[in-house]
């Protein structure tokens, strides 16, 4: 399947509610990530979680350009792959079909949305210009807690971003990011692969996946 067919599709984020994020990522970015030193303990609270994400974030925006597109992505995807419920997420965004796959396709696909998700961080999070990343607070939720939090663009515009953190064992790890509670990642992921399960199937959706992935890890690092 060609770019094309699948930005037509709506498969790319940047195709289909890439304005709103943008917002996310620093005037122009996204959704998640964690820690470019040293291992640090678990954390010990939803709330521990997202702002360890953002230290990370921005740690890695700091040094951004010097690092170009494919160091951030080395640095970026085993902090992604310990800060976010990959697996959850994968499961939740492929929908009912993920009943009916065998155990090796789901691994497959899990690994595949963390190279993803992983290259969508590294591409879009590429520059500091003096934003910020507040956690504002949390709330219980029946799945988990609700970590309120908000960037705050170069120009001083809050972006409200909640996150969704949940229990995995002892590691709090987040399954869902909103924007100003009103855009589900999981949902819009779930609404761009399900045109490709439905004509490509399992192995077309994976395929795209790892496609998106190498393109981003490899495009040209922009600047919001």
């Amino acid at each position: 399947m060609t770019t094309n067919a699948c930005a037509k599709r709506g498969f790319y984020p940047e195709y289909r509610s890439a304005r709103l994020w943008k917002a996310i990522a620093f005037a122009g970015g996204v959704v998640l990530g964690l820690c470019s030193g040293p291992l640090h303990a678990a954390p010990s609270s939803g709330g521990d979680a997202v702002q360890g994400l953002y230290d990370a974030l921005l740690s890695t925006m700091k040094s951004g350009k010097a690092l170009g597109q494919s160091g951030r992505f080395t640095q970026l995807e085993p902090v992604i792959r310990r800060s976010v419920d990959i697996a959850a997420m994968a499961r939740l965004s492929i929908g009912p079909t993920w009943a009916s796959l065998a155990e090796a396709q789901r691994q497959q696909l899990s690994e595949s949305f963390g190279r993803y998700m992983s290259a969508i961080y590294a591409d879009r999070f590429d520059s500091y210009g003096g934003q910020k990343l507040e956690v504002t607070g949390q709330q219980p939720a029946s799945s988990g807690v609700i970590v309120k939090s908000q960037i705050i663009k170069a120009n001083g515009q809050p972006v409200k971003v909640n996150y969704m953190p949940r229990l995995s064992g002892d590691d709090w790890l987040i399954a869902d990011i909103d924007l100003g509670g009103a855009i589900s990642e999981v949902a819009t992921r779930r609404s761009e692969f399900a045109a490709i399960l439905k004509t490509e199937g399992v192995d077309g959706l994976i395929s795209a996946l790892n496609r998106k992935a190498e393109v981003l890890a490899i495009s040209a690092a922009r600047t919001f």
